[in-house]
């Protein structure tokens, strides 16, 4: 029982200011480690303001007073005996986890690779031998006209076309080609079969679309136009063909004595870490196509969105083969 409120509140206040002090610096700083005398001057605060709440609890005209510890004294359990990491240290985990998971996978990633070559390939080729066939393997309207005259209208147009119209232009493209790659990953549900389709079609469109601008010349509007938003967009939708691969593996078990339900089990956090990267990348792939891609010379010159693209793809390329590596 306290006899002297007054007295017991001066010669306590200061351990009170001080944890007080101590939790306002964790506030400030959730990334700090404690050394193993201040974790053990919090633990002594806190036990010392407990019993200074329990020795309140005997004295009912001071509410104020006992809502004060009774705060401080539930910060500091929280900080004692919180077992969640800071968010800021989540998200750095959360960063971290998707290169793994690539690198987890990339034998799958690689497949996905050879399925577009071949159909970059087959495109070419159908190109090449019959100019005509642009017109059943070309899926935009845009794609049908001369490269030369396209290239002249791009050149000398003299009107932002995409003036009022970027930001949503920006979200059309971030939404299809995220279905597209969530598509190429579900598609592993039929044993892979409907992502090889998938791949092999988008490896199709590319390589017709480069035999068609290359073989008439243009060379540096085609790289200077796919470059600054493609050498993020194909690799992600090569990454949603990676997830459909794996989905595929899980599916059918090659050398896996588990059964499928356990297989499906150890591949989703995979599965849903890559296509969430993936989709990430579509979103900065959509803003850099609406903002960037879509204006060419004299506005923007071709080398310096070549150089662009490159300096994107040798990062996204650094970020996949070394982020997290122990």
């Amino acid at each position: 029982m306290i006899v002297d409120l007054s007295r017991f509140a001066a010669a306590e206040k200061p351990y009170w200011d001080e944890l007080e002090r101590v939790l306002a610096q964790l506030d400030a700083e959730p990334e700090r480690q404690l050394t193993l005398d201040e974790v053990q001057r919090l633990h002594y605060l806190y036990e010392r303001c407990s019993a200074d709440l329990a020795s309140l609890d005997t004295f009912s005209t001071e509410p104020q007073l006992r809502a004060l510890l009774a705060s401080l004294v539930s910060r500091a359990y929280c900080e004692i005996h919180e077992t969640r990491s800071p968010l800021s240290l989540r998200w750095k985990a959360a960063f971290r986890a998707f290169p793994r998971a690539f690198r987890r996978h990339a034998g799958a990633f690689r497949l996905s690779v050879a399925v577009t070559i071949l159909g970059c390939v087959f495109g070419w080729l159908a190109v090449r031998q019959d100019p005509d066939a642009k017109a059943v393997l070309m899926p935009f309207p845009g794609l049908l006209t001369s490269p030369r005259d396209r290239v002249a209208m791009e050149e000398s147009t003299k009107l932002d076309r995409m003036r009022g119209v970027k930001a949503g232009f920006s979200a059309e493209l971030m939404t299809h080609n995220i279905q597209v790659a969530v598509l190429t990953m579900a598609s592993g549900i039929t044993w892979g079969i409907g992502t090889l389709i998938l791949l092999f079609y988008n490896g199709v469109i590319l390589g017709a679309v480069g035999a068609d601008y290359l073989g008439a010349g243009q060379g540096a509007f085609l790289f200077g136009w796919l470059l600054p938003h493609g050498s993020i967009e194909i690799p992600a939708i090569l990454l949603g063909g990676q997830a459909g691969f794996i989905l595929a593996g899980a599916l059918i078990g090659w050398g896996s004595g588990l059964p499928r339900p356990a297989r499906l089990r150890a591949v989703a956090g995979d599965l849903f870490t890559i296509v969430a990267g993936a989709a990430c990348m579509l979103v900065w792939a959509g803003i850099v196509e609406a903002f960037v891609s879509q204006y060419h010379q004299p506005v923007l010159p071709y080398a310096l969105k070549i150089t662009f693209g490159v300096c994107e793809l040798l990062a996204l390329s650094a970020f996949l083969g070394w982020v997290g590596r122990e």
